[in-house]
């Protein structure tokens, strides 16, 4: 499981801390002379034919031979300092992999930090990494990294994803303590890695030590906050010499057994369901460039559970990836963010259509679309050209619909056979650049429509990385007729363009940026896209202050100003003006922080939910939106995290009344308390109510309802109340490093009540409604997540889940803004729960050999 700590911390330690934003400027700032990164330093790897026992206890002489990388440079809380207790690095290889061997000195035995997790979290511990930019372009490579405790992370660097913590590779750790020192041991095989045949080889090379008493990270090559990007300032490997690509060829296979109880299953089916699966997970080393994997007959039962939400918006709600295939390694899938891979195995596209007779029922209809296989071939060459394609086949899913009279069954399709690619290519240039292409392409057998998206992106900066361009230029193209239907598909042809210039490097950035999306642009078969038919310009600037002052460790401030019409026709949406700022106080780190917004009088054009976009629109005050938040200091045991914000809006007098003003309030509160060093527990409140907002009446107008009927040709708006609740308790122990064990509750609850109800005619012009019905309305949704799981060899892994699962929606009387009232609803309702066993061996062809 990944965790937002480390994306925290990468954030800090690359100086993106900031949104695309920013900041007022002080009049005495360097605004025109750029950064220039740190000189290259360099560490040769030695050669070695004896074998080394991993075991971090550095006792081979063969260490001793090795030279020494130290002197480490801080990064964070203060750039600049050397450190004041060494680091000492030492790099070997062998035919089969790298090793490395490296001793962090401290103060004290009790200064070591060594938090226990589960694999690729850190939390409150000291950790050491090593990094690799195995084809030296310096915009791509590979980190491995170890806490004191032993536990493993890994992650992948490119400008698509940045930091992605959701790669995994194979490979293996130990840790010691000696008195005030401890040691990491670390084997990365080549099976691990992708690198080029020649005989002699240079990589880039950065290592990282955290000393986390302090909150000090520190780089063995300078990593320069002001400076665009990461990899561009990582050292130099040399001695590299004979190394040959091995045949990287693994199978993963998995066993599964499942025990379902629903007891909301319909009358005349099971109850309790058992289901046993198998399947597998193939990686092959095409060559020393390409890997493919593969996933045969997918099993993503054990994943977390949606955080399911009631949905008032006109579009859809993004949920997480959580699928480990789809997760990891998809750094160039994910160029041009036209890639949402929840829509592969997604709910099948005539689910909600099933119709029925009269006399019929509807006994099954499965909410997900089972994937056959997927596939993934990816790599890089040495010429710096990354090239990826993607495929996944999805089956025909039918709906169950029977005859209550003679219980004759019959079979509805609601998910063809589908057939997902994607193909990119992407070619790294000098200077942090890169300009790539992407098309993703949807086929679906028999009378329905497909999809094809293509897009060309780039960015250059100039030679001292201190101005950049960028832009794209996407087409979409839809052919074939509505599933179920004889209706052409609509959206058949569009596109979308983006264009932006800036400041990228020092303490002062900025940039314009430009975007068109045309009415008809379309990319959501494999994409998201919440709305199109805009034009977009805005303007940001940030002014950062890295080094410690006065009582703070850093100081960032940033603004934008942007301004958005309607593409066709061409028309008013809105404004906005931004800013904010944050900081991190020395002593204490308590971190504080505000983020303001004020946006003069806009139109809603998606609200109403009429098309083509352009006659009507919810018209939205002019209004001032303002949050703070506050973070204590996570290395104490107990550390809290709050915010709070509130929205107020200018007076609408366009009712008689005049119509009550909108507000929004919010808060969030999220302790943490860390027992010792294997048990935490976490808990976060959400908590929001919106006053006197407008917005079209959720679930529409029926035509089975008679107070419906008088309003079915027009557009009716509610002026509703929504209070919104979401508890989320955690718990987790770490047994060991490769054994823990997590609890997770989440409890969501939202409530609408409705005041009044309106007309909406062109031109955002409202009149006062006399509709009778009551829309008010509650949704809960509670869900338990229980993981067990045991990393039993490297790659290897059992997993044992209990998923629990319920919710409720109570419409008109049955609603209630009662909280307690909707958690004991929510508790007492039937609820569904899964008992599941899961384990994965890993195979390596080369290990096998060896044991041969």
């Amino acid at each position: 499981m990944k965790t937002c700590t480390i994306l925290l911390l990468a954030l800090a330690l690359l100086g993106l801390g900031a949104p695309r934003a920013v900041a007022q400027t002080s009049p005495s700032a360097p605004a025109a002379a750029a950064p220039v990164a740190a000189p290259k330093r360099q560490l040769q790897a030695v050669r070695i034919s004896e074998a080394i026992k991993l075991d971090g206890v550095l006792d081979e002489a063969l260490w001793q031979q090795a030279p020494v990388a130290t002197d480490f440079i801080q990064n964070r809380p203060k750039p600049g300092p050397r450190e004041q207790h060494p680091t000492e690095v030492r790099i070997l290889y062998d035919d089969a992999a790298i090793y490395v061997g490296a001793i962090m000195h401290d103060v004290a035995p009790d200064s070591i930090k060594r938090e226990l997790s589960a694999r690729d979290n850190l939390p409150n511990t000291d950790f050491f990494g090593i990094f690799l930019d195995t084809y030296h372009d310096k915009l791509n490579g590979y980190g491995f990294i170890v806490t004191a405790g032993g536990v493993q992370a890994d992650a992948r660097y490119s400008p698509a994803s940045g930091e992605d913590f959701a790669w995994n590779a194979v490979w293996d750790a130990r840790t010691a303590q000696r008195g005030t020192d401890w040691v990491a041991e670390m084997r990365i095989p080549y099976s691990a890695i992708r690198f080029s045949t020649a005989e002699v080889q240079e990589w880039g090379l950065q290592f990282m030590r955290q000393r986390q008493a302090l909150r000090q990270g520190f780089f063995w090559s300078e990593v320069k906050p002001e400076v665009d990007g990461f990899v561009n300032q990582w050292g130099e490997l040399t001695g590299l010499k004979g190394l040959k690509p091995p045949l990287r060829l693994s199978l993963t296979p998995y066993i599964s057994g499942y025990v379902n109880h629903n007891p909301l299953n319909a009358e005349g089916t099971r109850r309790t369901t058992t289901s046993f699966n198998g399947g597998a997970d193939v990686k092959w080393g095409i060559n020393e460039s390409f890997t493919l994997d593969a996933t045969l007959v997918p099993d993503f039962g054990q994943v977390q559970s949606d955080n399911q939400v009631l949905n008032l918006s006109p579009f859809e709600v993004q949920f997480q990836e959580n699928r480990q295939f789809f997760t990891e390694g998809t750094e160039l899938f994910n160029k041009g963010n036209l890639f949402y891979s929840r829509r592969v195995g997604a709910t099948p596209i005539g689910f909600y259509g099933v119709g029925l007779a009269d006399n019929e029922k509807l006994v099954r209809n499965p909410a997900e679309t089972r994937l056959l296989n997927a596939t993934k071939i990816s790599g890089r060459t040495s010429k710096g050209l990354g090239i990826g394609l993607f495929n996944a086949l999805s089956n025909d899913v039918y709906a169950t619909v029977r005859n209550t009279e003679s219980g004759e069954e019959r079979e509805v399709l609601t998910q063809p056979f589908s057939n997902y690619n994607i193909a990119v290519l992407d070619q790294s240039l000098k200077n942090n650049s890169y300009v790539s292409l992407i098309n993703t392409n949807v086929t679906r057998w028999g009378s329905t429509y497909d999809a094809n998206v293509t897009g060309g992106l780039f960015r250059f900066a100039n030679k001292k990385n201190s101005y950049a361009v960028d832009g794209s230029l996407v087409y979409s193209r839809r052919r074939g007729t509505q599933f179920g239907s004889d209706k052409p598909i609509d959206d058949q042809n569009g596109f979308k363009y983006t264009v932006g210039v800036g400041k990228i490097s020092g303490n002062f950035t900025w940039g314009f940026n430009h975007r068109i999306e045309s009415d008809h642009y379309n990319p959501n078969d494999l994409g998201i896209l919440f709305g199109n038919n805009n034009i977009t310009q805005s303007a940001y600037a940030n002014y950062r202050i890295f080094k410690p002052f006065w009582k703070v460790n850093n100081m960032n401030f940033y603004s934008e100003v942007g301004h958005q019409l309607l593409y066709r026709p061409t028309r008013y949406q809105n404004m906005y003006f931004y800013n904010g700022f944050n900081t991190t106080f020395t002593k204490n780190f308590l971190q504080v922080g505000y983020d303001f917004m004020h946006v003069p009088v806009s139109h809603d054009f998606f609200e109403p939910r009429t098309f083509p976009l352009g006659d009507y629109y919810v018209r939205v005050p002019a209004n001032t939106d303002w949050i703070g938040f506050l973070n204590s200091d996570t290395r104490k045991r107990l550390s809290v995290g709050v915010n709070a914000g509130a929205t107020y809006y200018s007076q609408d007098e366009r009712l008689p009344g005049p119509r009550p003003r909108r507000l929004r309030y919010r808060a969030g509160f999220y302790p943490r308390f860390r027992v010792n060093d294997h048990l935490t527990f976490r808990y976060s409140l959400d908590w929001s109510l919106q006053r006197n907002q407008i917005g079209y009446v959720n679930g529409g107008l029926s035509a089975d309802e008679p107070l419906d009927l008088p309003f079915r040709s027009q557009i009716l708006l509610g002026r509703r109340n929504v209070a919104t609740v979401t508890n989320v308790a955690q718990v987790a122990y770490t047994f060991t490093n490769r054994m823990s064990f997590t609890l997770r509750l989440r409890h969501y609850t939202s409530n609408v009540r409705y005041q009044d109800f309106a007309v909406l005619q062109e031109k955002g012009q409202e009149f006062l409604a006399d509709y009778r019905r009551n829309r008010d309305n509650t949704y809960n949704a509670f869900n338990v997540d229980a993981v067990y799981s045991w990393w039993f060899a490297p790659g290897s892994q059992v997993n044992i889940v209990w998923k629990n699962a319920g919710n409720t929606y109570l419409l008109a009387e049955q609603a209630t803004p009662q909280y307690f009232d909707n958690f004991n609803n929510t508790i007492n309702t039937p609820h569904n729960n899964s008992l599941s066993v899961k384990v994965l061996y890993y195979l390596d062809y080369l290990a096998l050999r060896r044991r041969r």
